[in-house]
């Protein structure tokens, strides 16, 4: 259920929220806490009695990012230039939530492509310009499929998901939640790392997920889900079928210059100690930089600039910066 509600927009919000939604039933909350206040199970449940408290003091409603239009994206575009199919699509979808009194919703999307491309890096860009942070879920550390859906209370050490939390713990209706490298998710017969998934990624079921631990049914509909891979093979086709998939290609070395140019500027600009070097980086440095995955680039420049300072020089030199192995670049770039 929706309601709206115009509030004033914080500093970091590139997009206004202007509604507020429910994310669960108070009342369904109060149950489940009634029937803890037996005396004999006070001990064991004490963890789900917490749960259930703090859902109650914290209340059911979450802001939800509401688009008044559409955003300045243009400094994604510069920054992310191998990403504009998919700010193509987050646009469309923006726009489709303007002039009218629903939310923005974003379709789930997959970024494939080869590791140190900057998928990650396109995530967190995404959550600071929708102003509703980021929830990072790397799969590949991941066991067990209780990670996202929560385990249950029965279980020794049992905790809510990472969905639950986000919800639950969370400001908005509406989170980012990254699901990093799915492809390699690991897991066992009885515990499928992906199985929440099957859910969580449809609109209609995901209105009453219910996570493991609490019990309690939690609209999750409106949660912007990215997640990562290397490899597509590995994903099961269900879950591939309810997710926009695109590829995204290494930069183009135009592109990887461009973005390492950037770059530069931006970690000058960042530091006091900026102004003690040239506001532009040398063509050669760029050349270097550019044959590095851009996620080595903001730590090859750091080097670059401490050993500048060493020397007292105003200008990084393609000497200060560390070199990748062999010579050789990790990733190639497009012609």
């Amino acid at each position: 259920m929706t309601s709206h509600c115009l509030v004033p927009q914080a500093p970091a919000l590139s997009l206004p929220v202007a509604q507020m939604r429910s994310v669960f039933h108070p009342a369904d909350v109060a149950r489940k806490l009634a029937r803890l206040q037996d005396a004999g199970a006070q001990r064991d449940h004490e963890p789900l009695r917490t749960v259930y408290e703090r859902m109650l003091e914290r209340g059911p409603e979450r802001f939800q990012v509401k688009p008044s239009g559409l955003p300045d994206m243009a400094a994604l575009y510069e920054q992310l230039p191998n990403f504009t199919e998919v700010l193509d699509d987050v646009r469309r979808q923006v726009a489709l939530a303007q002039g009218s009194s629903d939310g923005l919703e974003v379709t789930p999307m997959l970024l494939l492509g080869a590791p140190g491309i900057g998928k990650t890096h396109f995530a967190r860009q995404l959550a600071a310009l929708l102003g509703t942070g980021m929830n990072l879920v790397p799969m590949s550390s991941m066991t067990a499929g209780w990670l996202l859906s929560g385990s249950s209370a029965q279980w020794k050490g049992a905790r809510p998901g990472k969905v639950f939390e986000a919800l639950v713990e969370g400001e908005y209706a509406n989170p980012v939640i990254v699901v990093d490298e799915i492809d390699k998710a690991a897991g066992d017969a009885q515990y499928d790392p992906l199985g929440a998934l099957y859910a969580l990624l449809e609109h209609d079921t995901a209105q009453s997920f219910t996570d493991e631990f609490a019990d309690v049914a939690i609209d999750a509909s409106q949660v912007i889900w990215i997640t990562t891979a290397n490899d597509e093979r590995a994903i099961p086709d269900p879950i591939l079928n309810r997710m926009n998939v695109f590829a995204v290609q290494a930069p183009t070395l135009a592109q990887a210059r461009a973005i390492a140019q950037r770059l530069y500027q931006g970690i000058r600009a960042e530091h006091d100690w900026g102004r003690l070097f040239e506001p532009e980086a040398q063509a050669d440095v760029l050349d270097l930089l550019a044959q590095m995955p851009p996620r080595e680039m903001r730590r090859a420049l750091m080097t670059g600039f401490g050993n500048a300072r060493l020397e007292q020089r105003e200008r990084v030199e393609v000497a200060d910066l560390p070199r990748t192995a062999g010579g050789k670049s990790r990733i190639g770039f497009l012609q």
